[in-house]
């Protein structure tokens, strides 16, 4: 059940999600296991010891999160929290979902069914009018244009928008204006539209963010589309997120002389559907999706405890290459959420990566 955190809750949730070593999974198992972020914070230091940290985890200050709220507040922008009214109902259902998020503008787009647009920053003429052509009827039908505020076909899809709806996922913070020329378009979705974006205020954004960027915009839609990319872009790393994520993945095709279109024409020879009109992306959604709940909020009860094993035996089942979880449990023996345990001390400690479909390795 969703329900409104107290200032000094939300305070507590910032402070969380921006202490060393807490990603968006081991935010969840903290306030599963603990019950409230106040008390994860609390527990943090003697976990990350478990985990093998020998020097004292950095906390993220009350004063530092007061700072971050106040920031926001005056842009006019709020920080909502997974679990509140006003988070969007897709993006909570992927594994990795930021705990908090920075918001600006209609709030009221996150409640409705959104597409996902991206492609080529050196788009094409035939690209950029594709694009606008996608964008206005899929926002004529209904559905709330999603994309980077890129340059090329992410700023051709978020102007036709404007006028049904359109949400742009930012890299850096809320008042960081990337790139340059799109300042005015910027400031027209903060007012008409919808900005969001997981990096507190006064973030620069920096090479590591964008692809972290590019799984809230897959996440908050229920199916991405790929106008043009290269093989080697951004656009096909959201591809592959929203098809991790569980959702549609459409490519407009183009010239095999056309480097921009080399892209989109593997992503359709690796089973993307094909797009020439608005009508394949309607027809194909037509069946609706609905993706699991996640449910963590409530404190876990405790499982019957067994014998843990010691550093060497971690270290023995979990290598630098990427295994399973699952497959770690069944090694393992250990209770599920034992194990979940010690992977959270060993990520706490700065030892253990996560990696897409739930699999872990050391660092």
């Amino acid at each position: 059940m969703k329900r409104e955190l107290s200032p000094h809750e939300r305070r507590d949730w910032l402070r969380l999600s921006l202490s060393e070593n807490v990603g968006p999974i081991t935010f969840r198992t903290l306030i599963a296991r603990c019950g409230s972020a106040a008390k994860a914070i609390a527990a943090l230091p003697v976990l990350s010891r478990q985990g093998g940290l020998r020097q004292p985890l950095r906390l993220y200050g009350e004063a530092e999160a007061e700072a971050d709220l106040a920031r926001a507040e005056a842009l006019g922008a709020a920080a909502v929290t997974l679990g509140e009214e006003g988070y969007p109902d897709f993006l909570r259902h992927i594994d990795t979902c930021p705990p908090v998020l920075w918001i600006k503008g209609d709030r009221q787009l996150v409640d409705r069914p959104a597409i996902a647009m991206v492609g080529s920053r050196n788009a094409s003429a035939l690209g950029l009018k594709f694009t606008r052509m996608l964008a206005a009827e899929l926002g004529a039908a209904g559905y709330v244009i999603v994309s980077g505020l890129a340059r090329g076909i992410d700023a051709a899809a978020h102007q036709v928008a404007l006028a049904t709806g359109t949400v742009a996922a930012l890299a850096g913070g809320l008042d960081s204006i990337y790139p340059p020329e799109n300042e005015a378009l910027h400031a027209m979705i903060g007012e008409q539209g919808l900005l969001v974006s997981e990096m507190k205020p006064g973030t620069v954004p920096r090479a590591e963010h964008f692809p972290r960027r590019n799984r809230i915009i897959s996440g908050m839609a229920r199916a991405t589309i790929v106008v043009e990319a290269a093989l080697r872009s951004g656009s096909l790393i959201t591809a592959r997120l929203a098809a991790e994520q569980g959702r549609e993945v459409f490519a407009v095709p183009g010239s095999p002389l056309d480097p921009r279109a080399e892209g989109t024409n593997r992503l359709i020879r690796q089973g993307a559907t094909l797009v020439t009109s608005a009508a394949d992306v309607l027809e194909a959604l037509t069946s609706g999706f609905s993706p699991a709940t996640q449910q963590f909020l409530e404190p876990a009860a405790e499982p019957p405890r067994p014998i843990e094993p010691d550093d060497g035996e971690r270290r023995r089942l979990l290598s630098p290459s990427p295994v399973d979880s699952d497959d770690l449990a069944r090694e393992s023996g250990l209770h599920p959420a034992v194990l979940a345990g010690l992977l959270l001390e060993l990520e706490l400690a700065g030892r253990l990566l996560r990696h897409p479909l739930g699999k872990v390795s050391l660092t």
